[in-house]
């Protein structure tokens, strides 16, 4: 079974410095149809303004993921963590037990794109960490490229979950596919472009929840740049 959750079904949010669209409940946007899928929490679609940002605050018990489409962003955090990511940067930071960060766009004139990820721990309690690494164009390209994961196979990121986070960028008439495992499941979501999943046209913003599929093939249309999560 697949369930999509339309781009212009999403929460919405405009602070004037930040755009934001709200894929699952999250601060005041809530919907008790869409608190999240499995493990997965949070996906937040973020647009900030040029030298606007997120000031000092704290998380915990969270795995939070952010995945850069386009600007550039500075992070730093009470970790000792702090760095600027751009595009094909993906950062990913532990809360747990206790975590204090700041973000925001590094530039004066463009803003940035990017995709705030939170999932649920194996685990409550554990030490905080942070960690970031590149994945470029050319290594997702007609691909899909393991970007995170429980044990940090293939060179990706570790999450304190059991879930494979892929990430790929297709152009028109690429193809590919993702077998899920019996008992798994996947939520897709398209960062840019149009695809075609096992047949549904999704478009910038769409996701899909899917659950009881066996094979999943996705098709580009125009340019596009896909995430699948693979979840227990």
């Amino acid at each position: 079974m697949i369930r999509i959750r339309r781009a212009e079904e999403r929460g919405h949010a405009n602070h004037g410095w930040l755009d934001t669209y709200f894929t699952f409940s999250f601060s005041g946007y809530y919907d008790k149809n869409h608190m999240g899928f499995r493990s997965l929490r949070v996906i937040n679609d973020d647009t900030i303004d040029p030298g606007r940002g997120f000031g000092a605050h704290p998380h915990e018990n969270m795995e939070i993921i952010t995945y850069i489409i386009r600007g550039a962003l500075a992070h730093k955090d009470s970790t000792g963590g702090g760095s600027v990511i751009r595009r094909g940067d993906v950062q990913h930071m532990s809360a747990g037990t206790g975590i204090v960060h700041s973000e925001f766009n590094d530039s004066s004139e463009d803003p940035v794109r990017l995709l705030q990820i939170w999932i649920e721990p194996a685990e409550p309690g554990i030490e905080p960490g942070y960690e970031e690494k590149n994945f470029s164009d050319d290594d997702k390209r007609g691909r899909w490229r393991l970007i995170a994961s429980s044990e940090g196979r293939d060179a990706s990121l570790i999450v304190r979950q059991d879930i494979d986070l892929y990430a790929a960028v297709l152009g028109q008439g690429d193809s590919v596919q993702h077998d899920l495992a019996t008992d798994r499941h996947a939520w897709i979501q398209v960062a840019d472009g149009d695809v075609v999943l096992n047949g549904e046209r999704l478009k910038r913003g769409d996701g899909a929840a899917v659950s009881g599929e066996k094979r999943l093939v996705l098709e580009g249309v125009d340019d596009a740049e896909v995430l699948l999560f693979d979840l227990a």
